[in-house]
């Protein structure tokens, strides 16, 4: 009996851990040909891949505000008319299944009470089904002049009800990290 409570114990931590909040895989690539140096300006693209309905969307507007204090943090200068670079992005959500198996065990006494050991037999597998929703969020830099991408920063993590409750909050965290992997400066 208290073999099993421990083995009931076990596995109930190891789905708490299983089922806790990561911080999201970020990957970014860039253009190696591509000339950071002469980068100065920044503006957004038209339209942005967020507004594919034909309208700005509020996700669109915590974009634009995360991205903005992120280039300008970095020394870029916003320019609507005649901008070095474009970014663009685009954000989806998936529904994810995710099922692990964890070995349960022989049973503590074995068959009927009377065979342990070697001869016991064999509990299975506990089976555990998560349901989830995924999160991608794309940012892309676009050279303005020769219409191609030089940099792209990803973001994909599960999305839970504490970011859907404080979406803002959730962005700004998302696109920090993104532009964590962006190495570049502008330079006056």
């Amino acid at each position: 009996m208290f073999r099993q409570t421990i083995r009931c114990w076990s596995l109930g931590v190891l789905l708490v851990l299983g089922g806790c909040s990561t911080a999201p895989t970020i990957e970014s690539n860039y253009d190696h040909s591509a000339n950071f140096a002469a980068y100065r300006t920044f503006g957004y693209f038209s339209p942005l891949g967020t507004d594919k309905a034909g309208y700005a969307t509020l996700i669109t507007q915590s974009l634009k505000d995360a991205t903005r204090r992120e280039m300008e943090a970095r020394g870029y200068t916003y320019s609507e008319d005649n901008p070095d670079l474009l970014l663009n992005f685009n954000a989806k959500l998936a529904k994810q299944v995710e099922v692990s198996q964890i070995p349960a065990g022989p049973p503590a006494m074995g068959y009927y009470g009377y065979r342990s050991g070697f001869y016991g037999g064999w509990g299975g597998y506990y089976t555990n089904v998560d349901q989830y929703t995924e999160g991608t969020l794309n940012i892309d830099l676009v050279d303005a002049k020769r219409r191609q991408l030089v940099w792209e920063g990803v973001a994909v993590g599960r999305v839970t009800e504490k970011h859907r409750e404080n979406r803002e909050a959730a962005i700004n965290t998302a696109v920090a990290e993104i532009f964590k992997k962006f190495p570049f400066r502008s330079t006056p």
